[in-house]
């Protein structure tokens, strides 16, 4: 019998973050932030987050020199090899939310292979929150008055 000690080999694709000359190891941030822009180029798409995190990234955005968090609404775990994202949306109203989905997967699986090297093995979406146009802060137009008619003589 052998008391070998040794790890054994690991055999399986190479990765593009590994040769013999050393490993790339690429942050949580990085991810969640490519993720989470890449999320938003998507049509449809009106914000990232839950309430509270929207709410407190509209107040760092009213900031003089304040932005916008990238990867506000993304959480990823990140290995050597892979990664796993989290995003919550809110969408805009009379979206496909199940196109949507679609195709904010297809962005965020593309921009981060591509950016990466990773292999994402799955992009979760929450839907939060469905944007209605009437809800943007007094930007439409004044509501209309009723005129006070009587509909009997």
């Amino acid at each position: 019998m052998s008391t070998d000690t040794k790890a054994p080999a690991t055999t399986g694709t190479p990765s593009a973050l590994q040769s013999e000359h050393g490993s790339t190891r690429i942050a949580e941030t990085v991810v969640s932030k490519i993720a989470g822009l890449a999320a938003r180029e998507v049509s449809g798409i009106h914000a990232l987050g839950g309430g509270a995190a929207r709410a407190f990234g509209a107040l760092r955005e009213r900031i003089p020199g304040g932005t916008t968090n990238a990867s506000q609404g993304v959480s990823v775990e990140v290995g050597e090899k892979q990664a796993a994202v989290d995003i919550n949306v809110v969408v805009e109203y009379g979206v496909s939310i199940a196109d949507l989905a679609k195709a904010v997967r297809r962005n965020v699986i593309s921009a981060l292979e591509r950016m990466t090297g990773l292999e994402v093995v799955e992009v979760n979406i929450s839907v939060d929150d469905v944007h209605l146009p009437s809800e943007d802060d007094g930007k439409d137009e004044e509501p209309k008055k009723i005129e006070n008619t009587s509909r009997v003589a």
